[in-house]
């Protein structure tokens, strides 16, 4: 099978066959559908490349909005922006893809928990699948804190207020991707309340190479 490309934070990498050694075909269907394709997200892309994408705009408009402290319109207009690309269930028109953070992230930990369950899932599978469900479903929640503190802004009556809010929106935003050193311990884990799209990445990564991909 041939190598896939696929994007992550805007730049696009290579993983090993999909098809890892010895499992069953649902491990394998699983496994893809969080790595390289799965119908319904922009381009058919995996759920974990289109999480990424969604959230790379979503950081992009905190940022923008982050900017111009002083004027609400614009903060408005890019929490808007934010939300968009978070969760376009919320907010439907907006510079992102139409599938948002929120239901790509998910879709990585049901279908990384499905792969897991399937039958002929190795160990590795199972444990890595822990690790990665657990980073997707972190950033499910931050996801919801983002479109809570956007609303926020949206909502304030001034400048002054609107811009702490702002810059809380913009951190919040980054670790939807890094995730965050929440015990304080000087690295950011997989582990529940840490983990952002990186982790579940890496143990994606970790998962394929444990069965054999490259």
């Amino acid at each position: 099978m041939r190598r896939i490309p696929y994007l992550l934070a805007g730049l696009a990498l290579v993983v090993g066959p999909v098809t890892v050694g010895g499992q069953g075909n649902m491990v394998q269907t699983h496994i893809g559908h969080v790595m390289t394709g799965f119908q319904g997200t922009p381009n058919s892309l995996g759920l974990l490349p289109t999480a990424f994408s969604e959230a790379k705009i979503a950081a992009q408009h905190a940022g923008l909005a982050a900017k111009m402290p002083g004027d609400l319109d614009s903060m408005k207009l890019h929490a808007g922006h934010v939300i968009h690309a978070v969760d376009p269930s919320v907010e439907v028109k907006g510079p992102g893809q139409g599938y948002g953070v929120k239901r790509a992230a998910a879709g990585v930990a049901q279908h990384i928990q499905l792969a897991a369950k399937s039958e002929g899932a190795s160990k590795n599978v199972q444990t890595h699948a822990m690790h990665v469900a657990a980073s997707a479903n972190t950033v499910v929640k931050r996801a919801d804190e983002i479109v809570a503190l956007a609303q926020k802004i949206r909502a304030a009556g001034a400048a002054a207020a609107a811009a702490p809010l702002v810059a809380q929106l913009q951190t919040l935003a980054m670790e939807l991707t890094a995730g965050m050193d929440a015990n304080k311990d000087g690295r950011v884990s997989w582990e529940e309340g840490e983990g952002g799209l990186q982790q579940a990445q890496q143990h994606m990564e970790l998962l394929i190479k444990g069965e054999g991909g490259a």
